[in-house]
């Protein structure tokens, strides 16, 4: 290990950018990319036990305190995301994403054994730093394990798989919320159980993974990153046929044990104003677009259209098929017709069709079924434009605070645009009033069309380009 402020010159990223994909990067995916299922078992348990929630003894939760919940949730989420990021990027990807999932899992036990409203707030608050925590360390460590060629489309479908997760919660709910198999105060806790007991299995999983070589040739460590690429090579099926990585290409670094938080901010709100700019304008846009809709999804289904509670997973599941779909089938043309296009084309498509089907909802002119219809086809563009929103700001900030960095605009973003958006719809779903629910429906297809004209202008143009070549290493020297 060298010591700190020794030059170095490194071939690793270059290294790791020449590799095909393999067995390696499969593992790195299902490893890390649980988290999002994970989330997404977590948010649609929360939305489909609404009902539940109000039928506690325990809880007897208001349409407004199911809306509380998620608030409380968010704010965990933005809080452990700005905590965690920083740890990240100091202490390195791998300890912090056991740290963080260590976090999810036991906050999401105990939110199954809430005895009043605020011992459920409080643990779901938790549950939220968790899972904010495992953005920022999983997308970061994902970023610099995946070669350019494929970071997109992969970066995609892994946030995508959040849907994965929403049908697993619905699929879980139709079950566990059936009165005749657990009664009305026992299955909404062992829908939180499952979350706890899958995230059991993912920490096994994580054990073999190791350490972001690029993280460790920053922090002096170049011996324990070439072993660590040495061993990724080895997985690759033409390892024989690997072609020698370019000298070319090789980065002369300056190692350091981490960034002074007054380099991060000058390097966000100075030197990189605009991209900082774009990113909370994405991240913003997305998370009230999401948050609003997703977590009073139940709501609307039982308020207006008198959807039974313990039918809530069936109108779940073909929404978040449809979520999953939109990145997996529209993904690649990220990495293909480039990033610019997709995005603007995604968030104004999202923000057009939302302001449609408000149009027929405020008029009476839908079902539950054709809500749901509605709903899916917003959302199959709606989808990758919110897993756009993460893959911008992981990729276009230097490698020493991309986790910090995706921590700020995850933190602000929801801040901003999610963590009330919950409490603000379930009031409005609570009025009774189509005419309240339609304008929040305006607000956010207001923001994500905004959203839309920011990237048209200012969004980085990163397909095939690998991290280093699309934000310099603040270590980098000549």
């Amino acid at each position: 290990m060298q010591e700190t402020g020794t030059t170095i010159d490194t071939l690793i990223p270059a290294r790791l950018e020449r590799l095909p994909w393999s067995r390696f990067h499969t593992l790195v995916v299902a490893a890390l990319g649980i988290t999002w299922i994970l989330d997404g078992l977590e948010v649609t348990l929360a939305g489909s036990v609404a009902g539940a929630l109000k039928a506690s003894p325990a809880l007897r939760f208001t349409d407004s305190d199911v809306g509380l919940a998620g608030t409380a949730y968010l704010s965990g989420a933005v809080l452990g995301a700005l905590f965690f990021g920083w740890l990240t990027d100091r202490l390195g990807r791998k300890k912090l994403f056991f740290i963080t999932l260590a976090t999810y899992l036991v906050a999401t036990a105990l939110s199954g054994f809430a005895w009043n409203g605020w011992s459920f707030f409080i643990f779901r608050f938790i549950t939220g730093a968790g899972i904010g925590g495992e953005y920022t360390a999983i997308n970061s460590t994902i970023q610099e394990f995946v070669p350019a060629r494929y970071r997109g489309f992969t970066d995609l479908c892994i946030n995508g798989s959040f849907w994965v997760g929403a049908a697993a919660g619905a699929g879980a709910s139709l079950v566990l919320l059936d009165p005749a198999l657990l009664g009305t105060d026992m299955g909404w806790r062992a829908c939180f159980l499952v979350g706890a007991a899958i995230g059991l299995l993912v920490l096994f999983l994580r054990t073999f993974l190791p350490e972001s070589p690029r993280w460790l040739v920053t922090h002096g460590r170049e011996e324990e990153a070439k072993t660590i690429v040495d061993r990724i090579e080895a997985h690759a099926a033409d390892h024989a046929s690997l072609p020698a990585p370019d000298p070319r290409k090789a980065m002369r670094l300056r190692t350091r044990d981490h960034t002074p938080l007054a380099q991060v901010w000058t390097t966000l709100f100075h030197t990189y104003r605009l991209r900082t700019f774009v990113g909370l304008a994405l991240m913003a846009a997305q998370a009230f677009f999401y948050n609003a809709i997703f977590f009073t999804y139940a709501l609307v289904l039982t308020k207006f259209y008198g959807v039974a509670t313990d039918a809530i997973g069936w109108y779940i599941l073909p929404f978040a098929a449809s979520n999953f779909l939109g990145p997996l089938l529209l993904g690649r043309l990220f990495d293909t017709v480039g990033r610019r296009p997709m995005i603007v084309l995604t968030y104004g498509l999202s923000g057009l069709l939302l302001l449609g089907a408000g149009v027929l909802f405020v008029n009476g002119h839908l079902t539950a079924a054709t809500q749901t219809l509605a709903w899916m086809a917003i959302f199959f563009v709606a989808s990758p434009a919110a897993s756009a929103a993460y893959l911008t700001v992981s990729e276009t900030f230097p490698l020493e605070i991309r986790a910090v960095a995706i921590a700020v605009f995850y933190a602000i973003g929801t801040g901003l645009g999610g963590v009330a958006a919950p409490y603000v719809f379930g009031r409005l779903i609570e009025s009774g009033s189509r005419e309240s629910v339609f304008y929040g429906y305006v607000f956010g297809a207001a923001l994500m069309l905004g959203a839309a004209v920011v990237a048209a202008f200012f969004a980085v143009k990163a397909e095939g380009r690998s991290l280093e070549d699309v934000a310099t290493p603040l270590s980098a020297t000549t």
